[in-house]
């Protein structure tokens, strides 16, 4: 067998320089196939010296590798002693070294029973997302899409009628305000306390008929003074001010709720809880830096904000007593479960950081 030296040399150099290395092992194999044959060849220093770099450091590995193997058997069986495995034998019963324990269960359940706990544990869990549940997939699907749909409906229609200067646009405009309000509650549970997060969560029903009727008071007395008194009884500047304090008091105190919720993480619950979980934990940090509860903060100036917006004197002032009262009462309560909570610690927290809340300390 020969090789045309000259030609093959030339292409392993090249293929050397471009770094080719598939090509250039194939080139090599050939010309280490040619240095153990006995058939005279023309081969070049080059590609000798190709074929023993490539070839040489595989052969010598696979030696060296053979060679520890060897010798890591040689030691293991020099290692063995008969007598003291036949010792050990004797002195542990046939039950191996002394470091291995008998297990003394005798109820082990069987793969099919094992199989069974595991499906109803399953089928338990899968049951609160079925239909008519509390975490039910349906449900909150349904109840995601009309606070959608409700949200980009009364926006437009909101601003088509403040584009036609009717200033019956405060209705609608207090119907998106509802909507994206319900939809972040049930969100920024998911997000930040996804195991809690239940239908509930939309705070569509939870918060009792006076929720419910507090809001119909507040669209119905929005329709009907825009109505029939579509011009303001204040003046014009005064009027504007109002408005935009009230569109202000939206936006902050949404923002700072859905904020504190996401900070809070799994520590935050619509529901007050009145035993300490394991994960509980005081968090000091964020918006709860500056608020002790940002989170009913948030909603009370939220709150007022609507109201102002809408123009409603009777439910302005409504909203401000209830509201007060409402979160006057549960800080209090609250507070007193946090001390049990955290003791000296929440107590220090509570001395500096302030509610925000008029009135409450």
């Amino acid at each position: 067998m020969a090789l045309d030296g000259s030609a093959e040399s030339s292409r392993a150099r090249d293929l050397t320089r471009t770094q080719d290395h598939e090509e250039g092992v194939q080139i090599a194999s050939k010309a280490y196939d040619v240095t153990k044959t006995d058939e005279p060849s023309d081969l070049s220093p080059e590609q000798g010296e190709y074929a023993n770099a490539i070839f040489a450091p595989r052969i010598n590995r696979t030696q060296d590798d053979t060679q520890e193997a060897v010798q890591t058997q040689a030691q293991g069986l020099n290692r063995r002693n008969p007598f003291h495995e036949a010792t050990s034998l004797i002195n542990h019963g046939g039950l191996g070294t002394g470091t291995q324990t008998p297990s003394l269960q005798t109820n082990t359940p069987s793969p099919s029973e094992i199989t069974s706990e595991i499906t109803s544990a399953l089928n338990a869990y899968e049951k609160a997302f079925y239909p008519g549940q509390p975490k039910s997939l349906s449900g909150i699907a349904i109840r995601s899409f009309l606070l959608g749909t409700a949200l980009a409906f009364t926006s437009i229609l909101s601003l088509y009628l403040v584009y036609a200067g009717n200033p019956v646009w405060r209705a609608p405009f207090f119907l998106s305000t509802l909507s994206l309000f319900h939809f972040l509650e049930f969100y920024t549970t998911a997000l930040a306390n996804t195991s809690d997060a239940k239908i509930s969560s939309f705070l569509l029903t939870s918060n009792g008929s006076a929720y419910t009727i507090a809001h119909t008071a507040a669209f119905t007395e929005t329709l009907l003074s825009h109505y029939f008194l579509p011009a303001s009884i204040l003046p014009k500047p005064i009027h504007f001010i109002l408005l935009l304090a009230g569109l202000g008091m939206i936006a902050v105190g949404q923002a700072v709720r859905a904020t504190a919720m996401l900070q809070a993480g799994s520590n935050f619950s619509h529901i007050v809880a009145h035993t300490k979980k394991a994960t509980h934990a005081l968090v000091t940090t964020g918006m709860y830096s500056v608020l002790r509860h940002p989170s009913y903060f948030g909603f009370f100036w939220w709150g007022i904000g609507t109201q102002l917006v809408c123009g409603n004197a009777v439910c302005l002032a409504g909203y401000g007593y209830v509201l007060w009262r409402f979160f006057d009462r549960r800080i209090s309560g609250e507070e007193e479960l946090l001390v049990g909570f955290f003791g000296e610690e929440y107590v220090n927290y509570r001395a500096r950081t302030p509610v925000g809340i008029p009135f409450i300390k």
